[in-house]
């Protein structure tokens, strides 16, 4: 495991609006508080405890959106937190970013609405990140979720023998690494055109996913191919690991998990 990486949180807003930032009364997700703590700034000191961080980005759609957390204001201007200009889509964000920042130490990417990260996940995910991989992929096992949280809405992506969730946690370890989210970016433009996605991906792969008779390797092998970079997975051990604040539901599920995280004997 590489002593030092860099950190990217991608924190800007949804153009159609957003569900939780209304709910919270904010303008931006990223800054919805849970338990008293704006998500962005759980984030930001979660990463900044984490052994070998060496820089800490955020996209956001501006830098002036943290005025309203002191914490994070008084990071931007001493530069402990650096500021990386959005995109008009997430892929189009990290492709730039990943330009942005280089990529002369690992970029380990995670979302804002991601709260219950830890530090014990990043380390898992770099610790069995393989060498030779330019993207690697945070994913949960269905069972582990489902046995911790059975009442959790999460989508699972079925694979011969296993269905798995995303965690929202990537590390991208070389320069193809950005091939993989300008591929992502190609994508999002189909996105109202499903048999354009469908072309793309290839109909075949998609229907062995449907039937269940395409194993996790051999899926992320088709997308390597895809894309010209080299990506795998990583299993996390942990059922916290693929639960974000997408909608208000998981707001309320993530605050009772926080409250009794946080109030546990340490």
């Amino acid at each position: 495991m590489d002593t030092s990486f860099n950190a990217l949180i991608l924190a800007g807003n949804r153009r159609e609006g957003d569900s939780v930032a209304a709910m919270a009364g904010v303008s931006h997700k990223a800054l919805a508080p849970i338990n008293g703590i704006p998500m962005l700034l759980r984030l930001y000191r979660t990463i900044s405890a984490c052994p070998g961080i060496a820089a800490i980005h955020v996209c956001i759609d501006d830098a002036a959106l943290l005025d309203a957390v002191p914490e994070l204001a008084r990071a931007r201007d001493s530069g402990a937190l650096k500021i990386v200009p959005p995109a008009e889509s997430p892929a189009a964000s990290l492709a730039l970013a990943l330009e942005r920042i280089g990529l002369d130490l690992p970029l380990l990417t995670t979302t804002a609405d991601h709260p219950l990260l830890t530090i014990d996940m990043m380390q898992h995910l770099r610790r069995h990140a393989p060498a030779d991989a330019d993207l690697v992929v945070g994913l949960a096992d269905a069972g582990i979720v489902r046995a911790a949280y059975p009442g959790a809405i999460r989508t699972f992506y079925r694979f011969k023998q296993q269905q798995v969730s995303g965690c929202n946690l990537f590390l991208a370890q070389r320069p193809h690494a950005r091939d993989v989210a300008l591929y992502w970016r190609r994508m999002e433009k189909h996105r109202k055109k499903p048999w354009r996605l469908v072309w793309e991906i290839g109909p075949l792969a998609l229907l062995r996913v449907a039937l269940g008779r395409l194993g996790l390797d051999d899926a992320f092998a088709h997308i390597s191919r895809l894309t010209g970079a080299r990506i795998r997975p990583v299993l996390l051990p942990f059922a916290e690991a693929p639960i974000d604040v997408d909608k208000p539901s998981d707001f309320t599920l993530v605050s009772e998990i926080l409250r009794k995280r946080e109030s546990a004997p340490r």
